[in-house]
């Protein structure tokens, strides 16, 4: 039979949010072309900003592509003529440069959240090109979207050029932005069928290098799945055309000089690579969209979708915000995870197929209801695009604030981050419960618990009903016993229960319990019990509330606690 610490069964246990088990799902096979300073840069299977600059990745899911192995044909040098790529269809070929000239090179500098790497400051590159010459060119989402400052390099132009985004769309992952200054070659869409052995160029700016690249190819396949990590579109073609990080939102031109797509991922299969481009007839009427100004399928955000290891949780992993979008108005921000819209759960397939799916059943300004995960805190807060800012879900310090019973008290200014001494959980505790221990629990029958102990003095916490604490406990010996049997065990025998009420934070599910009365002071005793999404671990928190300072450290420490194994 377990037993609890002796103060815990007097009086506390506690659990959070295993959020070290949330990962970038490897899910498909598909890498974003960018590299850079991109703001995602999963690992295989995201869209990416382009180019690996010499910082950290700037705001598109960026991953490096594999080429080794790819099919690819023989670069083509400036001095090669590509067949019809004069706009008046002539037939005849001009010399590359005339394409060379309306593609550029996008610089996008800003703060981004990667979910490997964290925040990042830089600067990456991707490709575009230009479809009007007043300056009007077309390049990814993932490439521009939250970046503070564009500047677009233009072939013979020792300068880069400022920049400003028209429109996005972030499931098509397109975007248009306008070059400042004189006007530009231009090139033309393309009117041709996508089929199989269609021969086709990817242009553009691979692994942030200055130097224009073309390389040839064929379309291998005309509908080729469009639901990626940080896209959804109805089908992109994939061709065989070597591309590198850097080469999104750069043009894949066909044969007759004119864009038959918009190049934005890479993947690779059983050691042949191959490539994805957004077709040309599903391009251009969104481009018609973006240029006119108006956001499609998009509430702001440059992201793409994570999935825990064990594929119960999942969301879309906010990497940069494009201010003054819904996403900001509704506070947003880079790290957080979007689990939820319109009660839909995104991402469980690992793609934004379900999210763009919600966009797409609503009108731009409707108000639809948003649920976050803010990954440096671990709080859930529940807001609406277009309506009403992101809350916290749930308080108990706004719940249970002012309580006649409870004493008002000044508000703890810093908290500091703790662990126990096998490093398996943590938690953040005012830093006047600077009495801390980390030893293990002994739950009896030569079973231990990883556990946490914090009080400005855990002697006193652990005797007396007047000094503020909490005790966490996390173990896989824990599982075996419900929700409700762990508050029976915790339950301390000098207070009165308030009931007992559903806990779920996301990641840990069970239930929550408030004593009042204890030891016939104004104390309140929370205790929370739960078990991990995953079921490898039970977890007990506790905190004695003695003021309501003492509510906002029990938030704090819900939303902070954490098992890190």
């Amino acid at each position: 039979m377990i037993t609890i610490h002796s103060a815990i069964a007097s009086r506390r246990p506690t659990p959070n949010i295993a959020l070290s088990l949330l990962s970038v799902a490897t899910l498909s096979v598909l890498a974003a072309c960018g590299s850079g300073t991109s703001p995602l840069e999963p690992s295989e299977g995201a869209s990416s900003n382009d180019t690996v600059a010499t910082q950290p990745p700037t705001s598109e899911p960026a991953t490096d592509v594999a080429t080794s192995d790819a099919p690819v044909d023989t670069t083509v040098q400036d001095t090669t003529t590509v067949p019809g790529t004069n706009p008046d269809d002539s037939g005849d070929g001009v010399p590359l440069q005339q394409v060379k000239g309306a593609v550029v090179q996008i610089e996008a500098t800003g703060t981004f959240v990667d979910p490997e790497f964290g925040a990042q400051e830089g600067a990456g590159r991707g490709s575009g090109f230009v479809i009007d010459p007043a300056g009007i060119a077309v390049t990814n989402n993932h490439v521009v979207t939250g970046a503070g400052l564009l500047q677009v390099y233009v072939d013979g132009e020792d300068e880069p050029r400022n920049a400003r985004v028209l429109g996005v769309s972030e499931c098509s992952d397109l975007a248009v932005i306008k070059i400042d200054g004189p006007e530009l070659p231009a090139l033309a869409w393309s009117e041709q069928p996508d089929e199989p052995g269609t021969e086709i160029y990817v242009a553009g700016f691979p692994l942030g290098d200055p130097e224009y690249t073309l390389t040839r190819g064929v379309i291998a396949k005309a509908r080729a799945n469009g639901d990626t990590q940080w896209a959804s579109v109805d089908h992109t073609f994939e061709h065989d055309a070597a591309a590198q990080p850097g080469n999104s939102g750069g043009p894949v031109i066909g044969a007759d000089g004119r864009v038959a797509g918009i190049h934005y991922a890479s993947a690779t299969q059983t050691n042949q690579s191959q490539f994805l481009a957004i077709a040309s007839d599903i391009a251009q009427p969104i481009v018609d969209e973006l240029t006119a100004g108006n956001d499609v399928d998009s509430v702001g955000i440059n992201g793409q979708v994570v999935v825990s290891e064990d594929g119960t949780t999942a969301g879309l992993w906010v990497s940069g915000v494009r201010s003054g979008s819904p996403a900001d108005d509704v506070g947003i921000r880079p790290g957080d995870i979007v689990t939820r819209v319109e009660g839909v759960t995104i991402g469980l397939d690992g793609t934004m197929k379900d999210y763009c799916d919600v966009l797409r059943s609503h009108a731009a300004d409707d108000e639809l209801a948003v649920e976050v995960l803010r990954y440096d805190t671990s709080e859930v807060l529940e807001g609406e695009f277009n309506g009403d800012e992101l809350t916290q879900s749930f308080s108990f310090a706004d719940e249970y604030a002012g309580d006649d019973a409870t004493p008002t008290g000044a508000d703890y200014d810093d908290y500091m981050s703790i662990e126990d001494d096998s490093g398996t959980i943590t938690v953040s505790v005012p830093t006047a419960w600077n009495d801390v221990s980390g030893a293990s629990t002994d739950l009896g029958d030569g079973l231990a618990s990883p556990s946490i102990i914090a009080s400005p003095s855990i002697a006193e916490y652990n005797a007396t009903w007047t000094t503020p604490g909490m005790e966490f406990l996390a173990s896989p010996t824990l599982t075996q016993y419900t929700a409700g049997e762990l508050l029976d065990l915790a339950a301390p025998t000098e207070c009165t229960s308030q009931g007992r009420d559903d806990y779920d934070d996301g990641f840990f599910v069970g239930q929550f319990e408030v004593f009042t009365d204890c030891g016939a002071t104004s104390t309140q005793f929370y205790v929370v019990a739960s078990t991990s999404n995953d079921g490898a671990y039970g977890v007990l928190v506790a905190v004695q509330v003695v003021s309501d300072a003492d509510l906002d450290a029990l938030d704090n420490i819900l939303g902070s606690f954490n098992i890190t194994v």
